[in-house]
């Protein structure tokens, strides 16, 4: 007998559970899926696309629907001898320059003999490359830039949109699709680039618990065997997924997660609440341990800030009245505390990786609108993952009840002038 064998007791297809599944059908987002169809329209028409901007929290169906809809436009396209449809599909996850992104489209263009260096080139020269290369290629090219917001230059979502009126391109025609996870990267935007970029916007809100539970119904009806799952697992995975902000890949994450606890036990061919409970444990403590420590000191700094705050039970609070902690806990680790606009970027990135939930709030005309922050996360776990942090800043009076069982910190380390 070998050493491993095959286990088929729990799960029937276990893929239809991770995040390149693409489903027949995509629930909960009919509303959204008919004003997407609408906005892709003109390209079926023979016109110029449509350029879209995509917003809303991570894990709530933007990249799935985008694919979802772009594969059923390239069949439906094919079916007519006029239109010739390309799709490029580019995430700028690690590209923070729009000449990084420039440079990326042209060889994605390219075929692999004809690649040109990411460095060395003049701007201009790179921006000429790609119009050339749109132009040889011609028909209908739509451009899929996901999570657009680690762009922190903004001239290749000016350049792009506007290329045929700028005379840039004269036989293809370009639509891009913006997607964003940051609610905030729009507002940054310049006028002239919102004006083209987001021609057409559509925001995906969260997942309610009534939605989550459709989607993970029907991937367990695929992914489980019959039986297998406790009637309560679903349900379960659902409400911690609505509460982890409606994101519906940590849900499914959750039950995938739950599933490999079952399998693991030899005897058990049942999926229970005590799968689901642990396998939340474990999910929650690898996120939480992989965001910190993506984050840069600043990063940890503001985290820790808004994590006494809520102690103190100031929480939901505005980033200008988390700022005064901040600098304080910033100046003691020797670091010069950050302007107030790269502060609430790291409160951003800190919202979209799931450790703050974030509200908007609209005061009307006087008062405007603004966002409110809130710790999101288990503050035990938050803790554990934060120790180089409190070795540099040193502990704050609100966190002395939970380490009452070790010796009195001292004088380096109580932030007894923070209260």
């Amino acid at each position: 007998m070998g050493l491993f064998e095959r286990d088929t007791e729990i799960y029937k297809n276990r893929d239809a559970l991770r995040e390149d599944y693409q489903p027949e059908q995509l629930v909960g987002r009919d509303e959204e899926i008919q004003m997407y169809q609408t906005a892709l329209q003109p390209v079926i028409n023979g016109e110029q696309p449509n350029n879209v901007f995509l917003y809303g929290k991570t894990g709530v169906g933007k990249t799935a629907a985008t694919r979802y809809l772009l594969s059923h436009l390239e069949e439906d396209a094919s079916q007519y001898d006029d239109i010739d449809l390309h799709l490029t599909f580019l995430n700028c996850d690690g590209l923070t320059s729009s000449y990084q992104i420039a440079t990326r489209l042209v060889n994605e263009l390219r075929d692999e003999t004809n690649q040109i260096s990411t460095t060395g080139y003049p701007r201009a020269t790179v921006y000429e490359m790609l119009w050339e290369d749109l132009d040889e290629i011609a028909g209908t090219n739509l451009i899929v830039l996901d999570e657009v917001d680690h762009v922190e230059d903004d001239s290749i979502l000016y350049q792009l949109p506007r290329a045929r009126a700028n005379n840039n391109l004269s036989s293809a025609k370009i639509g891009i699709i913006g997607i964003s996870n940051d609610f905030s990267f729009r507002d940054d935007l310049s006028p002239k680039v919102k004006s083209s970029l987001c021609e057409q916007e559509i925001h995906f809100p969260a997942y309610d618990a009534g939605d989550l539970q459709k989607i993970l119904e029907q991937r367990a009806a695929v992914a489980f065997h019959d039986g297998v799952l406790d009637d309560a697992v679903i349900p379960l995975c659902a409400a911690y997924g609505a509460k982890d902000a409606g994101d519906a890949r940590q849900s499914i994450d959750l039950l995938m997660k739950a599933g490999d606890l079952a399998r693991e036990e030899e005897e058990t061919i049942t999926v229970t609440e005590t799968h689901v409970e642990s396998g939340r444990h474990d999910l929650e403590r690898g996120r939480i341990e992989e965001g910190i420590s993506g984050l840069t000191q600043h990063g940890h700094l503001v985290l820790y800030s808004l994590l006494t705050l809520h102690l103190q039970d100031e929480t939901p609070i505005r980033s200008r009245d988390v700022r005064p902690r901040y600098t304080s806990f910033a100046q003691r680790a020797g670091r010069d505390p950050l302007v107030p606009r790269r502060m609430r970027d790291h409160l951003s990135e800190l919202a979209m990786l799931g450790l703050v939930s974030v509200t908007e709030r609209n005061e009307g005309r006087r008062g405007g609108t603004y966002r409110e922050y809130t710790l999101d996360m288990d503050l035990d776990l938050i803790l554990s993952a934060l120790d180089d942090v409190l070795d540099d800043v040193g502990v704050h009076d609100s966190l002395q009840s939970h380490f009452s069982e070790l010796d009195s910190p001292g004088e380096n380390t109580s932030l007894t002038e923070f209260h």
